[in-house]
């Protein structure tokens, strides 16, 4: 980018400032001159670039995301929504979570162990900021075709930087998903969610109020890695045939970070900050302009007061630098020493580059030069709107039904499921999280592979949360505005089949490239669909991120909308997981199948799409989730059907804990017969095991919910036997396990 000569430049008026090497379009570059009424600094010109870049201004979304407020639901239990760093709910007892996701995409695909691991910790500091101590990570995941070089260059990667990371924090990956699409191919999906716990009365906010306060950068030094990083990155499309801007991908400390954690808490819990920032996507630019913007004054910085690991670089190196563990605070100079000695403790580095004024500019000098005097909102806040061109994707007028061979006889089934759960998108991943610690704090109740990932409170109460993060892609491809409703709809059933009440949710919402009218449309169906169900349901959404450009050249990835969803467990004692451990159980699917298998993966196996996503039945699945919370002391096991359909959640089941099941699937209530029953994906539908005493109990209450109840077979034995197909364990083990070994060693 030349980014050195950008500051020489600036007291050249004939020399022409390189804002397209930024980022920055010819309209954007005349409006920064409007806004300041004359030629931008080189360190002006920086600052705009990263701010003004679709990750961090949100520009082409904006329109569309005000929806979430437009139509938000009340809730008592919401206490910081969108706008901060992530948002923060009520789960009683005094206690307040705050939970996000992030992307890191392409800069996963660049430098696959340094992009996930930067990833886990942005995300990390984002829940930091909010004055709470992170206690879970997971990680959705979409990569290109299981078999293809380059996901065998990225995944593994990938899964060591989200290891890596997380570990060496002390954080327990509890939920994730990893999922295969060609799509993804030179554009894996590297999504970040963590949440945090705190009192209510500890809430921190990103705001910079009082005159005279001072402004403090802690935590790392500043370098050169990452100078543009993801907020630029992340902002233009990956194109094979021509050179790609790629800056440097910020390269993590997660040591450094795990003191920065403690040295934050302890500094929080003596209550020395009035506002606080971490320093992500843009860096510095971004710490001081959004702290200024929602604040109810200016502030004044001096950059050379920046401690750096690189002495050489420039101011707008500086400004744009997304080295990581940084955080910026604004202190009372009152409380400065003890802050100070807080950080001396933990052997954080501290300085105070700067202070608040009562003025309305962001004034930043280097080496007494003013370099920067701008607005502070018209970089931070209200930067470019952009109205992008929508229309409905041609492709959508061509799509055909799913033609399928029926599957009866016994030979047959067992040859299906055999091929189905060795298929990279169903088979165990267990060669990947145990490169997680999940255990580690010895809070996790429930990890993967459960329906959700279970975190417990408090160690007195038993109070829990559960976060389950889905999406299928495919149904946003064929119907975007039902296809978020169904993600969301599937991470409530995972969520209430463990045991939890839904309360609130998080997105992160990953696209192809806005310039493109059909992703445009896309993505506001997208958005709109979240919107309404979230009305519907009384779900507030309490922040997201929205990822643009995920695709190569003119080859955009799936939408892939990944919603996550937090529930309130009163007590984690009475939490249900997937398996069962003794024999005579009951076995029953609560909900009906249908015969659609588009979307689905045996549809996918078979080189199929379809041209129809299942229509969500928003009331069915209220009462589902009544019914699962009433009968939660039912319940032996219960596990949501969804990828992979019956057949895979049978088999997940029985290997969990290596007890078999008998099971015979009634032709009676299923209109595509044993083929649909058990690889169909119709959602709606659990399930569960019960001890022989209690059906009537279970059958009382989903009468009751107006839910229907099938009993599908008995658990016990040492087969999975369907419909006369009888699979050893040992065999439906052997092909479970085996696909992610042979594939990534």
């Amino acid at each position: 980018m030349a980014l050195d000569t950008v500051s020489h430049a600036s007291s050249t008026p004939d020399f022409e400032l390189p804002f397209e090497q930024l980022g920055l379009k010819a309209d954007e570059y005349e409006k920064i001159k409007g806004i300041l009424g004359r030629r931008p600094t080189g360190s002006e010109l920086a600052m705009y670039s990263v701010m003004w870049s679709e990750h961090c201004s949100y520009k082409s979304s904006k329109v569309h995301l005000k929806q979430f407020g437009e139509k938000a639901p009340q809730s008592d239990a919401l206490l910081v929504g969108i706008g901060e760093n992530a948002g923060v709910v009520d789960i009683g007892q005094g206690y307040a979570v705050t939970f996000k996701a992030e992307s890191h995409n392409h800069p996963s695909f660049v430098e696959p162990y340094q992009g996930a691991a930067t990833g886990v910790g942005g995300i990390v500091r984002d829940i930091l900021t909010m004055g709470a101590r992170p206690i879970a990570v997971m990680d959705p995941l979409r990569f290109g075709a299981a078999d293809a070089p380059d996901t065998k260059r990225v995944l593994p990667g990938v899964v060591a930087g989200i290891g890596g990371y997380g570990n060496c924090l002390g954080l327990p990956n509890i939920g994730g998903e990893i999922v295969f699409d060609e799509t993804y191919a030179g554009n894996p999906l590297v999504n970040a969610l963590c949440v945090g716990v705190m009192r209510h009365e500890d809430i921190k906010l990103a705001q910079a109020h009082g005159a005279g306060n001072l402004v403090v950068l802690f935590g790392a030094k500043t370098g050169g890695d990452g100078i543009g990083g993801a907020s630029i990155l992340a902002s233009e499309t990956f194109n094979t045939s021509k050179p790609t801007k790629r800056p440097a991908v910020q390269v993590g400390d997660p040591f450094a970070e795990k003191v920065l954690i403690e040295c934050s808490l302890e500094i929080f819990a003596e209550d020395l900050v009035v506002g606080i920032q971490d320093l992500g996507a843009a860096g510095i630019s971004c710490a001081t302009s959004e702290l200024a913007s929602a604040g109810t004054g200016g502030m004044n910085v001096q950059l050379e007061k920046v401690q750096l690991r690189d002495p050489s670089l420039s101011p707008e190196e500086i400004l744009m630098s997304e080295s990581q563990e940084r955080m910026c605070a604004i202190i009372e100079p009152s409380k400065l020493a003890r802050f100070m000695a807080i950080c001396r403790k933990w052997d954080v580095t501290a300085t105070v580059i700067g202070e608040v004024t009562s003025g309305e500019r962001l004034h930043i000098t280097f080496n007494g030069e003013l370099i920067v005097d701008v607005p502070p909102r018209t970089v931070a806040h209200d930067g470019p709107v952009l109205t992008r061109p929508m229309s409905r994707p041609e492709y959508l007028d061509s799509l055909k039904s799913v033609v399928l061979e029926s599957i009866e006889t016994p030979e047959t089934i067992k040859a299906a499921v055999l091929k189905l759960i060795a298929a990279p998108n169903i088979a165990d991943k267990s060669w990947v999280t145990k490169q997680y610690d999940r255990y580690v704090q010895g809070n996790s109740i429930l990890t993967q592979p459960e329906d959700s990932g279970m975190i417990r409170i408090d160690e007195q109460t038993h109070l829990g949360i559960a976060i389950s993060t889905d999406a299928n892609a495919r149904w946003s491809y064929l119907d975007p505005y039902n296809g978020v409703k169904l993600a969301l709809l599937e991470s409530c059933r995972n969520i209430a089949t463990s045991g939890a009440k839904p309360l609130a949710i998080t997105n992160c919402l990953n696209f192809g490239s806005p310039e493109d009218p059909g992703v445009m449309w896309t993505f506001a169906e997208t958005v709109r669909g979240l919107a309404d169900i979230c009305l519907e349901m009384g779900l507030p959404v309490t922040g997201g991120n929205v990822s643009f450009y995920n695709q190569t050249g003119k080859v955009a990835i799936l939408p892939t909308p990944v919603v996550g969803v937090l529930g309130v467990i009163q007590d984690v004692r009475t939490r249900t997981s997937i398996s069962f451990n003794e024999s005579g159980l009951e076995l029953f699917q609560l909900g009906n199948t249908d015969d659609n298998f588009s979307g689905s993966e045996w549809a996918h196996l078979h080189g199929q799409m379809g041209d129809r996503a299942p229509h969500p039945d928003v009331d069915h699945e209220t009462r589902l989730v009544k019914l699962l919370l009433e009968a939660q002391g039912l319940f032996v096991a219960a596990h949501d059907i969804s990828n992979g359909g019956f057949a895979a959640t049978i088999s997940e089941m029985v290997l969990k804990s290596n007890v078999g099941a008998d099971i015979e699937l009634p032709a009676e209530y299923i209109p595509g017969g044993v083929t649909a029953g058990l690889f169909a994906e119709t959602p709606g539908r659990v399930v569960v095991a019960v001890k022989s005493e209690d059906v009537a109990a279970l059958q009382k209450l989903a009468d009751e919910q107006c839910i229907p109840m099938h009993k599908v077979g008995t658990t016990g034995g040492d087969l999975l036997s369907i419909n006369g197909a009888s699979i050893p364990l040992t065999e439906l083990r052997a092909a479970f396990t085996e696909t992610f070994p042979k594939l990534f060693g």
